[in-house]
């Protein structure tokens, strides 16, 4: 089946950011209300989320797709779904009390065989305007990947006996993402992939070794190191790719510092692993 069709395919949708959502997004993180009431770069993530029925979810907690025009992303015969990467250009803050518009638009589809099988590609762009001032352009990459095997060994590799180094960073700060964390942020952004919250089956279906912190909750907490050192909303780009899944429970180091062309930005395991590599322009 091809799937050209759904490049150009566009969604819309409409929220606001009020006092309730920026109230949980700041206690999630344990940060202090901001004055003037602008919030955090990383918020969009928790903005004009998902809302399908749940009648309408798949097996692993993801919208269902199929062939109608109702499907915004095609239904590849691939059920593993991944945040692969997003690069992101932040225009404007969003302030407290903003009505957000977002327009979604498919602008890439690829398949391709990799080492562990057929994968497809769908690269997503998005604009989130508030109060109708363009604030973030944001294009994700999602990845789908064949069913795990039961026989497949669980990923990533356990925990080594080597440690991390943050010697040659300018910034570090190390924390312990649990299941209380995991489970508030799939609730800010509505997210209810399996994978972050229902251990047996992130173990036995995906075959992970635990539960998977999500990929833009780690991008928040980069925007949140960069903030501690920027200052806030300083950011005018930021780009994040995953390399490799962090498992709650397990420290998380996240780093930072001056780079070639603006500010390098990572997450390690806590035996040297990388999970995620990122970079920002100010």
């Amino acid at each position: 089946m091809s799937f050209e069709a759904w490049i150009g395919r566009e969604a819309r949708a409409r929220d606001r950011l009020d006092e309730g959502l920026a109230h949980r997004w700041l206690a999630t993180f344990d940060l202090p209300r901001p004055h003037p009431p602008v919030m955090p770069q990383g918020i969009h993530f928790a903005l004009c989320t998902p809302e399908a029925p749940s009648a309408a979810l798949g097996e692993d907690g993801h919208p269902a797709r199929d062939d109608t025009p109702r499907s915004f992303l095609p239904p590849f015969p691939l059920p593993r779904r991944m945040w692969a990467s997003s690069k992101i250009a932040f225009h404007a803050p969003i302030a407290i009390g903003a009505v957000i518009e977002q327009v979604s638009r498919i602008a890439a589809i690829s398949e391709k065989q990799g080492s562990t099988g057929p994968l497809a590609f769908v690269d997503v762009a998005r604009e989130t305007f508030a109060d109708g001032t363009l604030a973030v352009v944001e294009t994700q990459s999602i990845v789908y990947r064949e069913a795990a095997g039961g026989g497949l060994a669980l990923s990533p590799p356990p925990l080594t006996e080597a440690s991390f180094s943050p010697d040659s960073w300018e910034a570090h700060r190390t924390l312990v993402p649990d299941a209380r964390l995991l489970f508030r942020y799939s609730a800010l952004t509505f997210n209810t992939h399996r994978i972050h919250y229902d251990a047996p089956y992130a173990r036995e279906v995906e075959r992970y070794r635990g539960l998977v912190v999500h990929g833009p909750l780690i991008a928040s907490l980069l925007l949140q190191l960069a903030a501690r050192e920027l200052g806030e909303n300083r950011l005018r780009s930021f780009a994040f790719r995953g390399l490799s899944p962090a498992i709650a429970g397990e420290p998380l180091h996240l780093v930072m510092r001056n780079g070639e062309a603006g500010y390098d930005l990572a997450a390690f395991a806590e035996d040297g692993r990388q999970v995620t590599q990122a970079s920002a322009g100010v």
